[in-house]
């Protein structure tokens, strides 16, 4: 279960980039969009780094 957790992080990644990229194709026509797409990929980039840090710390508390 522990290695499926592993792997499905990478889908905040995954969604991020997304963002990133209709960010960057809004970007002219719609900025107040584009600037919010930035914000949901800027927070989700956070999210991934959290939960990849908190998996760490339970995983190595449970190999002690």
């Amino acid at each position: 279960m522990n290695t499926l957790w592993k792997y499905l992080q990478y889908g905040y990644l995954i969604i991020a980039v997304i963002f990133l990229v209709e960010a960057i194709f809004e970007w002219n026509e719609d900025r107040e969009k584009a600037y919010l797409m930035l914000g949901f990929a800027a927070f989700i980039t956070l999210v991934f780094f959290f939960k990849r840090h908190f998996r760490r710390k339970v995983q190595t508390k449970n190999n002690q």
